[in-house]
């Protein structure tokens, strides 16, 4: 059972606050931090939101969470309040028979009551299962079924949903339903601080992952692997104590814990949130400046939508500048930093670990690439045909150097488990290159790499010459099948305001792609599509490639596309 904490610290948090300061004395000094970083060792028993969160929370007046809305109401709580709300919001649930070991489906928005309710799960024991609100009754019937879950926390706008999701499980709901327990009900409780349940191998939380290729898999994390793991990914943010950051990210996916939950508040930072029902470049970046937002962390597609707004007023209080969920191409950076001064720093991680590989703060910067390996983490390039670790290949985790920020497994799939794990490394399915200064950079899933005419071809290092295009809002280049080459490159454009469908368009495209990309990477067809994407937002090319095959095996052409043999200009000359 639960009890009151007693007096005496717990011995992990000492261990926890000196790396944490450790990484924060030793911003901008990479080769140092590689050299001298180790993970700290938190004891058998440790419990984040009370051996950390709860003992900088205390009587600290500081905000942790500033959210204000498109109507310009919004709401502040400060650490030690937080602290204080999800102690009643623990004892409450733990009333309703909610305790250690017991799933929870968290699906709710960017509001006050997610995050006391991860921090109430968290001091129970019980395990986090983020869920996006995005998802219908068929997908949260699978994460009900495959998930376990035990109990459900939803707003009321979506209990319908769960009408047609039958289960034995305990239903709480921020609102009035008939059925569900009232979430209001918790300001009632008699709130006591907890002392942690936990050991430090205990599951803290199970993530649905996205599902770019195939059915979403189960990621189950302990109360070491993202809350210890994700020093790396402060680090990689350069927070301090007192900052406020901003990161857009939906909840319920993996990267809304890594930059709205665990590195600020590893930092003692502000979580700043902007909640709006249709993006305004112009709206988040005047709320960026009137809250003094210090660091930010937005996806690629977030900051392509950006530099077509006007970025003249400067970017604030703005320190750092953030991007991560996919690739970011080499023409976003250069507008920002023009813009603003400041340079767009790339980070790359999977909801199966926190942050591997990034940028750093004060480190210099490669166009194109992702940087170095974070410190702690053991990464290292191999070769998916030979399995010889080099300088190319699929970007694995050395399993014998014991990477602490890495799952705990695939939940219920052992053969999945079995491939990710397979050779004494973790495979991230991802292929990149190193340069001789230890840079990383991406080339592509191991699933969208391909051949044309016996040239390997990343399809990113081609988007990432279409993207400069003023045309070309977002692209995704997979291979068409070609009965001469094998295949060729074909890009799918989603065009950007003002630009219209037509052969003009395309022509000026394949004519721009022919000039700046070398011949055997010449982009031959495109097709202005709809861009297919996960839930999460990132590009299903795997639908687009079954697209393409489905039509060379009907044996037709799609109609809608465009071929740079259509046009007499692009044809023949040195680069054909």
């Amino acid at each position: 059972m639960t009890t009151s904490s007693s007096t005496a610290p717990h011995p992990g948090t000492a261990a926890y606050r000196s790396a944490r300061d450790q990484l924060l004395a030793l911003s901008g000094q990479h080769d140092r931090a590689m050299a001298e970083f180790r993970w700290p060792v938190v004891g058998p028993r440790f419990s984040w939101a009370v051996d950390w969160f709860d003992v900088v929370a205390r009587g600290n007046d500081r905000l942790a969470l500033w959210i204000v809305e498109e109507d310009g109401s919004e709401q502040r709580v400060t650490y030690d309040e937080m602290a204080t709300r999800s102690d009643q919001v623990a004892v409450w649930l733990s009333g309703l028979g909610v305790g250690k070991g017991d799933r929870v489906l968290l699906m709710l928005g960017n509001q006050v009551e997610l995050w006391e309710t991860m921090l109430a799960v968290a001091k129970l024991g019980a395990v986090i299962m983020p869920t996006t609100a995005a998802l219908g009754p068929a997908d949260l019937r699978d994460r009900v079924d495959r998930g376990g879950a035990r109990v459900v926390v939803a707003n009321a706008a979506d209990a319908a949903k769960f009408e047609e999701v039958r289960g034995e499980y305990l239903r709480v709901v921020v609102g009035d339903v008939d059925g569900w327990h009232p979430y209001a009900d918790s300001y009632a409780a008699q709130g006591h601080p907890f002392e942690g349940v936990t050991a430090a191998t205990d599951p803290l939380l199970v993530y649905f992952t996205s599902g770019t290729t195939s059915k979403p898999k189960l990621v189950e994390h302990t109360q070491v692997s993202y809350p210890v793991g994700h020093l790396s990914t402060m680090y990689w943010i350069g927070g301090r104590p007192g900052d406020v950051h901003l990161a857009i990210s939906s909840p319920g996916w993996a990267k809304h814990a890594w930059s709205c939950f665990f590195a600020p508040w590893i930092a003692e930072a502000t979580i700043f949130v902007y909640n709006y029902t249709r993006f305004d470049a112009a709206a988040l970046l005047e709320q960026i400046r009137r809250a003094g937002v210090t660091t930010f962390c937005a996806p690629p597609t977030v900051w392509r939508m950006l530099i077509q707004a006007d970025l003249g007023g400067g970017g604030g209080s703005l320190r750092e500048l953030l991007a991560a969920g996919e690739p970011l191409n080499p023409e976003v950076i250069s507008q920002v930093e023009k813009a603003w001064g400041l340079t767009i720093r790339d980070g790359y991680g999977q909801t199966e670990t926190t942050l591997q590989i990034g940028n750093i703060a004060g480190d210099r910067v490669k166009p194109g690439s992702m940087g170095r390996p974070m410190p702690g983490v053991p990464v290292a390039l191999v070769d998916p045909l030979t399995g010889e670790v080099g300088d190319e290949g699929e970007i694995v985790l050395d399993l014998s150097k014991h990477p602490v920020n890495l799952m705990t497994g695939y939940l219920g799939d052992p053969e999945r488990q079995a491939e990710a794990m397979a050779g004494g490394f973790y495979h991230t399915g991802d292929v990149a290159q190193r340069d001789a200064d230890g840079y990383i950079t991406y080339i592509g899933r191991t699933d969208d790499v391909f051949k044309a005419s016996d040239y390997k071809i990343s399809p990113f290092e081609l988007e990432s010459v279409l993207i400069e295009h003023p045309a070309v809002a977002e692209a995704a280049v997979v291979p068409a099948p070609d009965p001469t080459r094998l295949a060729v490159p074909k890009a799918y454009v989603a065009l950007a305001a003002g630009w219209e469908p037509d052969a003009e368009t395309a022509r000026a495209i394949l004519a721009y792609a022919r000039e700046h990309l070398a011949p055997y990477l010449r982009v031959r067809r495109v097709e202005f599509y709809e861009l297919p994407k996960t839930i999460s937002g990132k590009i299903r090319r795997v639908e687009l490639r079954d697209r393409e095959q489905r039509a060379f095996d009907g044996g037709r052409s799609l109609s809608e596309e465009f071929r740079d043999d259509q046009f007499p200009e692009l044809k023949g000359g040195p680069r054909a």
